[in-house]
């Protein structure tokens, strides 16, 4: 395989930087259709600088070169080698404008059968569906596959999780890569700098709208899934917090829709921990052949699900490999599901029968719980237990027989706030070993204001009962005999979510015909029944020149307390090596709230990138300040800084109070 680099012109003269992955004995690409070699084309594009993810593209194309693709991935305009001015948020207008033109000329090239798909993972599965959406949608696009993203943008994305304002890495990671000009020559003139450097951050952009609305909706397929007409092969993971449009697409969408969820992350299923993996590329294949080359091979008449039924396992966050087996599902929901409605009870356990009619208090008291959670509803986490101590529990006997669940668990809850007309509400299901341990297996919040709607907001009335109601994340879990089913209620999932400004309690109604939780279970499967057999992953494949180390991500948090003030931290660094020089990327996160003033919170975020290049050492630093105090919005502050072998060479800095609007 070879990598030929183009620049694809736009209407407007822009050139967006293209690499096309081809294979070696072909010739130049403007006489391979003299050759008489053409092949159907497979588009990735990003925003994440394909020069320095050419490691990674050079795996995940080398597999589909071998079998007869041409591989394009593209950056969008603005961010690595395009050119342009970088767009003022995700999924813009020009995003979508350039992604058509892209889709064309790759179609019309000599090269190409004049087949197009496009594939990718979170940004790359999110236009992906968005391109596939398009009404009508590009000529050329035949066919999809996403893999780890959302159809829902404002409550599902990592910007307001479950509704609520939310801090990730990625707004740090996105806002410092979006400053860096490019490889390898990352030129530092005040053209340069001003199309990307001098752009407003875009969580400033987010945070100007914390309510659903027209901002979100227009780049979510939801809830108009009739607009996905052509065929798509979803792939999620249980550990991903992306999962949710796997299950709600299989759905609602018309048009050929396939599924995998697997036990994975956010990462590629064929290079995921925790496995097992799967190499998906074929799946992947055998949908692209049957679609841009119309072989009937039958993938269109297989289950339309495959699905990795999770085994109980400890709260383990190192686990390498998830304990389960695959299954088979005809479509969603699953074959054989039936709700089994548990009732909350006055004595704290979970039964079918509610008993007496009681009510528990939970004073908003502790506004930092919730570390052990996670930051999105996702990835392995560790015992549940200490953070289960600050919430109201309630837990079934120790079951007699094994139970599966396959869908989304949802609960019903009861409330009455009083003293504030703001809360969050937040549902953890958990499996509870002989042992005491706790694991999570699903959980999702609701901010009280959007119990209603999300768009359309309103405060809770205080001292009036209500009934607040939603799904847990999408999730599979089998129960073994003897452990417990637990349902923790609270009002904090921090640093998850941004902490309530006022304090508050919350009464919840239990027993007689108030809150419970119902679980979706599914019969255990028979041992002749068929079941999904994957290939094993590929072994990687290695790109000439390109070296890197392996990034941290935000799983295990540090927590202190002093006093009142809580204070949780993450760092993680990485290095990667290309043939101009060696790039090394460091990252830090930092949340603090009082716990008896949780209007007092605050989040920090540092991210640098410095570039070692021959006689010459570039150094990009981004840094958020994000606060807010009884009676202030969003204080949100971020300086911008560019150094050149430890000279200034260009700083900006953006600062604005943004009001509080139900968050």
């Amino acid at each position: 395989m070879r990598v030929v680099e183009f620049f694809i012109p736009m209407p407007d003269g822009v050139r967006l930087a293209a690499d096309l992955f081809v294979p070696d004995d072909w010739p130049d690409l403007a006489d391979a259709a003299v050759d008489g070699r053409r092949a159907p084309a497979i588009l990735e594009y990003l925003p994440y600088r394909k020069d320095e993810g050419l490691e990674r593209d050079w795996d995940l194309y080398a597999f589909v070169v071998d079998r007869g693709y041409v591989g394009a991935r593209v950056d969008i305009r603005g961010t690595g080698r395009s050119e342009g001015v970088l767009p003022d948020r995700e999924y813009s207008d020009e995003e979508w404008a350039d992604g058509e033109a892209v889709i064309d000329w790759l179609a019309g090239q000599p090269w190409c059968t004049g087949s197009v798909a496009m594939w990718g993972i979170s940004w790359g599965g999110f236009n992906s569906i968005q391109m596939a959406m398009r009404e009508p949608p590009p000529p050329a696009l035949k066919a999809i596959v996403a893999v780890d993203a959302s159809d829902m943008l404002f409550t599902d994305d990592v910007h307001y999780i479950d509704g609520v304002m939310h801090v990730d890495e990625y707004v740090i990671m996105v806002d410092l890569l979006n400053a860096m000009t490019a490889a390898p020559g990352f030129p530092t003139d005040d053209d340069a700098l001003a199309a990307r450097f001098d752009r407003p951050p875009w969580f400033l952009t987010w945070l100007r709208h914390q309510r659903d609305g027209e901002f979100w909706q227009r780049p979510s397929l939801a809830p108009a899934y009739g607009r996905m007409r052509l065929p798509a092969l979803l792939i999620g993971g249980w550990y991903d917090g992306y999962r949710d449009s796997v299950a709600r697409m299989l759905e609602r969408c018309p048009g050929p829709v396939k599924a995998i969820i697997g036990p994975w992350k956010h990462d590629w299923p064929h290079d995921a921990a925790p496995g097992p993996e799967i190499e998906w590329r074929e799946e992947a294949l055998r949908w692209f052949d049957r679609w841009l080359r119309d072989e009937d091979n039958g993938v269109d008449r297989e289950p339309r699900l495959a699905a990795f039924m999770r085994d109980a396992h400890p709260p383990r966050t190192d686990l390498a490999e998830i304990p389960g087996e695959w299954r088979f599902e005809p479509g969603w929901p699953a074959e054989g599901v039936r709700p089994l409605a548990m009732r909350l009870r006055a004595d704290g356990s979970l039964g079918e029968e509610a008993g007496g009619a009681a009510s528990h208090a939970l004073p908003y008291a502790d506004a930092s719980a919730g570390v052990e959670a996670g930051g999105w509803w996702g990835e392995l986490r560790p015992d549940q237990a200490p953070f289960d101590a600050r919430c109201l529990v309630y837990d079934s006997p120790p079951l007699p027989e094994p139970v599966e669940i396959l869908g989304f668990p949802r609960v019903e809850l009861r409330v009455t706030v009083r003293g504030a007309d703001d809360a969050r509400f937040v549902a953890r299901l958990c499996d509870v070993a002989p042992d005491g341990t706790s694991t999570l297996v699903a959980g999702a919040a609701r901010n009280g204001s959007q119990r209603d709607s999300a768009a359309d907001p309103s405060p809770m009335a205080p001292g009036e009962p209500a009934t607040i109601a939603f799904d847990l994340h999408v999730t599979s879990w089998r129960f073994p005999a003897g452990h417990r089913i637990r349902l923790a209620i609270s009002n904090a999932c921090w640093p998850m979510l941004w902490p309530s400004p006022t304090r508050f309690t919350m009464e919840l109604a239990v027993g007689a015909d108030a809150s419970r939780l119902v679980l979706p279970v599914v019969p255990p499967m028979d041992a002749d029944q068929a079941r999904p057999a994957f290939a094993p992953a590929t072994p990687k494949a290695a790109a000439p020149g390109h070296r890197s180390g392996e990034f941290l991500v935000p799983i295990d948090w540090s927590v202190r307390r002093e006093g009142t003030t809580a204070t949780s931290s993450w760092e993680g660094e990485s290095w990667s090596e290309f043939p101009w020089g060696t790039e090394r990327v460091f990252e830090r996160l930092e949340f603090e709230v009082d716990t008896e003033r949780p209007s007092d919170a605050s989040a920090y975020g540092l991210a640098r990138t410095d570039v070692e290049l021959p006689g010459r050492t570039l150094s990009w630093r981004g840094e958020l300040h994000l606060s807010t105090e009884e009676g202030s919005g969003f204080r949100y502050r971020y300086t911008r800084e560019l150094t050149e072998n430890g000279r200034v060479v260009r700083s900006r800095e953006w600062e604005e109070e943004v009001p509080r609007d139900f968050q």
